[in-house]
Protein backbone atom coordinates (compact mmCIF):
# COMPACT_ATOMS: atom_id res chain seq x y z
CA UNK A 1 0.00 0.00 0.00
CA UNK A 2 1.48 3.34 -1.07
CA UNK A 3 1.66 6.55 0.99
CA UNK A 4 -1.32 8.06 -0.90
CA UNK A 5 -3.57 5.14 0.12
CA UNK A 6 -2.53 5.49 3.76
CA UNK A 7 -3.22 9.25 3.69
CA UNK A 8 -6.67 8.71 2.14
CA UNK A 9 -7.52 6.01 4.70
CA UNK A 10 -6.36 8.25 7.59
CA UNK A 11 -8.36 11.14 6.15
CA UNK A 12 -11.50 8.99 5.86
CA UNK A 13 -11.06 7.78 9.47
CA UNK A 14 -10.60 11.37 10.67
CA UNK A 15 -13.70 12.55 8.81
CA UNK A 16 -15.71 9.64 10.22
CA UNK A 17 -14.65 10.53 13.77
CA UNK A 18 -15.40 14.20 13.11
CA UNK A 19 -18.85 13.30 11.76
CA UNK A 20 -19.72 11.78 15.15
CA UNK A 21 -18.42 14.93 16.90
CA UNK A 22 -20.30 17.16 14.43
CA UNK A 23 -23.52 15.22 14.98
CA UNK A 24 -23.20 15.63 18.76
CA UNK A 25 -22.52 19.38 18.39
CA UNK A 26 -25.57 19.76 16.15
CA UNK A 27 -27.79 17.85 18.59
CA UNK A 28 -26.77 20.33 21.33
CA UNK A 29 -28.38 23.15 19.32
CA UNK A 30 -31.78 21.41 19.44
CA UNK A 31 -32.10 21.94 15.68
CA UNK A 32 -32.57 19.35 12.99
CA UNK A 33 -29.51 17.19 12.34
CA UNK A 34 -29.19 16.84 8.58
CA UNK A 35 -26.61 14.99 6.50
CA UNK A 36 -25.47 18.28 4.94
CA UNK A 37 -24.91 19.97 8.28
CA UNK A 38 -23.01 16.97 9.64
CA UNK A 39 -20.79 16.66 6.56
CA UNK A 40 -19.93 20.38 6.36
CA UNK A 41 -19.26 20.72 10.09
CA UNK A 42 -17.14 17.54 10.03
CA UNK A 43 -15.08 19.00 7.18
CA UNK A 44 -14.51 22.18 9.20
CA UNK A 45 -13.57 20.14 12.28
CA UNK A 46 -11.09 18.17 10.19
CA UNK A 47 -9.40 21.29 8.77
CA UNK A 48 -6.22 22.63 10.34
CA UNK A 49 -7.01 26.14 9.08
CA UNK A 50 -10.03 28.20 8.10
CA UNK A 51 -11.45 27.14 4.72
CA UNK A 52 -13.09 29.09 1.93
CA UNK A 53 -16.51 28.04 0.66
CA UNK A 54 -14.82 26.53 -2.42
CA UNK A 55 -12.37 24.55 -0.28
CA UNK A 56 -15.21 23.15 1.83
CA UNK A 57 -17.13 22.24 -1.32
CA UNK A 58 -14.10 20.55 -2.88
CA UNK A 59 -13.26 18.70 0.34
CA UNK A 60 -16.70 17.22 0.85
CA UNK A 61 -17.15 16.59 -2.87
CA UNK A 62 -14.79 13.63 -2.58
CA UNK A 63 -17.19 11.85 -0.23
CA UNK A 64 -20.64 13.46 -0.67
CA UNK A 65 -22.50 15.17 -3.47
CA UNK A 66 -23.75 18.58 -2.35
CA UNK A 67 -24.43 21.61 -4.51
CA UNK A 68 -22.64 24.91 -3.98
CA UNK A 69 -25.70 26.79 -2.69
CA UNK A 70 -26.44 24.13 -0.06
CA UNK A 71 -22.84 24.27 1.17
CA UNK A 72 -23.08 28.06 1.47
CA UNK A 73 -26.42 27.89 3.31
CA UNK A 74 -25.05 25.31 5.74
CA UNK A 75 -21.97 27.44 6.40
CA UNK A 76 -24.19 30.46 7.12
CA UNK A 77 -26.44 28.38 9.40
CA UNK A 78 -23.44 26.98 11.30
CA UNK A 79 -22.16 30.54 11.77
CA UNK A 80 -25.55 31.74 13.05
CA UNK A 81 -25.66 28.83 15.52
CA UNK A 82 -22.16 29.61 16.83
CA UNK A 83 -20.79 26.27 15.60
CA UNK A 84 -18.50 27.97 13.08
CA UNK A 85 -17.12 31.42 12.65
CA UNK A 86 -16.49 33.42 9.53
CA UNK A 87 -13.28 35.31 8.97
CA UNK A 88 -12.81 37.92 6.26
CA UNK A 89 -9.54 37.63 4.38
CA UNK A 90 -7.61 40.43 2.72
CA UNK A 91 -8.67 38.89 -0.60
CA UNK A 92 -12.32 39.61 0.36
CA UNK A 93 -13.08 35.89 0.56
CA UNK A 94 -14.82 34.52 3.64
CA UNK A 95 -13.13 31.64 5.43
CA UNK A 96 -14.90 29.35 7.88
CA UNK A 97 -13.64 27.39 10.87
CA UNK A 98 -15.47 25.12 13.27
CA UNK A 99 -15.92 26.67 16.67
CA UNK A 100 -15.76 24.30 19.58
CA UNK A 101 -17.07 25.28 23.03
CA UNK A 102 -13.59 26.30 24.20
CA UNK A 103 -13.24 28.72 21.28
CA UNK A 104 -16.62 30.46 21.47
CA UNK A 105 -16.39 34.17 22.00
CA UNK A 106 -13.56 36.44 20.92
CA UNK A 107 -10.37 34.76 19.87
CA UNK A 108 -7.56 35.97 17.60
CA UNK A 109 -6.55 34.71 14.18
CA UNK A 110 -3.29 34.64 12.25
CA UNK A 111 -3.33 35.38 8.52
CA UNK A 112 -0.31 34.69 6.35
CA UNK A 113 0.54 37.60 4.06
CA UNK A 114 2.12 35.19 1.57
CA UNK A 115 -0.33 32.28 1.15
CA UNK A 116 -3.43 33.82 2.73
CA UNK A 117 -4.07 30.93 5.14
CA UNK A 118 -6.03 31.89 8.25
CA UNK A 119 -5.46 29.97 11.48
CA UNK A 120 -7.31 30.29 14.79
CA UNK A 121 -5.03 31.15 17.70
CA UNK A 122 -5.53 30.33 21.35
CA UNK A 123 -8.25 32.34 23.04
CA UNK A 124 -7.11 35.67 24.48
CA UNK A 125 -7.38 35.92 28.25
CA UNK A 126 -9.59 39.01 28.00
CA UNK A 127 -11.16 41.20 25.37
CA UNK A 128 -9.13 44.35 24.68
CA UNK A 129 -10.88 47.50 25.94
CA UNK A 130 -11.75 49.84 23.11
CA UNK A 131 -13.02 53.34 23.79
CA UNK A 132 -15.73 54.31 21.30
CA UNK A 133 -16.92 57.83 20.53
CA UNK A 134 -20.10 59.05 22.27
CA UNK A 135 -23.22 57.44 20.82
CA UNK A 136 -21.36 54.52 19.24
CA UNK A 137 -22.19 50.94 20.29
CA UNK A 138 -19.77 48.13 19.58
CA UNK A 139 -20.92 44.74 18.37
CA UNK A 140 -17.97 42.51 17.64
CA UNK A 141 -14.22 42.64 17.96
CA UNK A 142 -12.01 40.88 15.45
CA UNK A 143 -8.32 40.47 16.17
CA UNK A 144 -6.11 39.30 13.33
CA UNK A 145 -2.34 39.04 13.51
CA UNK A 146 -0.77 39.29 10.05
CA UNK A 147 2.62 37.96 9.13
CA UNK A 148 4.29 34.98 7.47
CA UNK A 149 3.31 31.42 8.45
CA UNK A 150 5.78 28.64 9.22
CA UNK A 151 5.26 27.09 5.78
CA UNK A 152 6.02 30.30 3.89
CA UNK A 153 8.82 31.70 6.11
CA UNK A 154 11.53 29.28 4.86
CA UNK A 155 10.57 29.91 1.21
CA UNK A 156 10.59 33.68 1.76
CA UNK A 157 14.03 33.51 3.42
CA UNK A 158 15.41 31.37 0.58
CA UNK A 159 14.23 33.91 -2.03
CA UNK A 160 15.90 36.77 -0.16
CA UNK A 161 19.30 35.08 -0.23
Amino acid sequence: MGPEAVTLRESAMSISQNQAIAEAMLRETGSRVTRGRVVVLAALLDAKRALTHSEVEAGIGRLHIMDRVTVYRVLEWLTEQGLAHRISGDDRVWRFKAQRHSQRGVHPHFQCNTCGDVVCLEETPRVPAVRLPAGFRGGEIELTVRGVCGGCAPRKSARNH
